[in-house]
């Protein structure tokens, strides 16, 4: 008969992308699904999947190339206004789609990528990532320290001194397989190629909790903005919230870009569950500019000290990325 069929499905079992490709290959010319597949009860079928499926996979056209190398940012851009946080492990977009880690999985993907890649990342508007930690070699930080410095060779001191300092940070506590910007931060810093936005002087929380009340937070910083300093307080519903706000209060001025900047993701991880609330804590903080996402790490037994850490470097990497607007503005005295 002649007639044109369409497909809708659900993800109540898993299946709502396989089902839906099926629909296609059954004679289906119409599918109805949802960016990163949102929906009710466990979502509808992920667009995000089922185009690059379709079109690479199965060679039916559903988009021009062109569009299709927009899929990341689409789905980014649909988790930023849906306030959700961006699926890291999704098919195709998500973050660790294209991440390799180990020595011989790296050396393997730097040679071929065909070996441990299904398609060519940038065909979705995805890139490959190299995961650093302390069982790196001297290859895999070479391929990620190059994209920052080309001219940098295996031999350069540069490298030993990162890996050292990665090895004796990750003993502390520290991971930097999932928070990247820390990681340059660090190289950046001890090849002393990481501009002086502002410098911490000090900063005190206080938490009060009375009767009947809800707990209240204020914190105060002093920052070295140039060759001035700044004193600010602001409150907050916590004590991170709160040295949060005291910060964009004594940079903001200075550096507007910050309002573009925003928390997506705060964690908190206890590194020895035997010592009880004297553990070291790792607190991993993830941000967002509305194009991009990134991550940072602290560590400390103190807990507001491990999220102070992340959250410096989680605004300085900010800051970092659009150098240009981030330049600082004009202050009159």
């Amino acid at each position: 008969f002649n007639l044109a069929l369409g497909s809708h499905c659900h993800n109540d079992a898993g299946l709502a992308v396989a089902n839906t490709i099926m629909a296609v290959r059954a004679g289906a010319t119409m599918v109805q699904g949802t960016v990163n597949g949102y929906g009710e009860r466990t979502g509808n079928a992920d667009l995000c999947a089922v185009i690059p499926n379709l079109q690479l996979k199965l060679g039916v056209k559903a988009l021009p190339d062109h569009a299709l190398q927009q899929l990341v940012h689409i789905s980014r851009f649909v988790s930023e206004l849906a306030n959700l946080p961006h699926d890291h492990r999704a098919p195709y977009v998500g973050e660790s789609a294209f991440a390799h880690k180990g020595g011989a999985h790296v050396n393997a993907v730097l040679k071929d990528p065909r070996t441990f890649e299904h398609i060519p990342p940038d065909l979705v508007g995805n890139e490959r990532r190299i995961l650093v930690s302390d069982y790196s070699g001297t290859s895999t930080l070479l391929h990620k320290l190059s994209r920052l410095w080309p001219d940098l060779d295996r031999n350069d001191p540069l490298l030993r001194e990162v890996l050292l300092h990665l090895k004796r940070l990750e003993n502390e506590g520290l991971e930097f397989e999932a928070a990247e910007a820390s990681l340059e931060l660090m190289a950046r810093r001890l090849r002393e190629d990481l501009p002086s936005f502002f410098e911490l002087l000090g900063y005190r929380v206080l938490v009060d909790r009375r009767p009947n009340e809800q707990p209240y937070a204020e914190a105060t910083i002093r920052v070295r903005l140039g060759d001035r300093d700044v004193h600010t307080a602001a409150e907050g519903t916590g004590p991170v919230h709160a040295l949060d706000e005291a910060l964009r209060k004594a940079v903001g001025e200075v550096y507007p870009r910050l309002k573009q900047i925003r928390l997506t993701d705060f964690k908190v991880r206890v590194l020895d569950a035997t010592k009880g609330t004297a553990t070291k804590v790792r607190v991993l903080v993830t941000a967002s500019d509305g194009q991009q996402e990134w991550s940072t790490v602290g560590a400390h037994e103190n807990i507001i000290e491990a999220s102070w850490q992340a959250l410096v470097d989680s605004v300085i990497y900010g800051l970092l990325k659009n150098a240009g607007s981030a330049a600082p503005a004009q202050h009159n005295p």
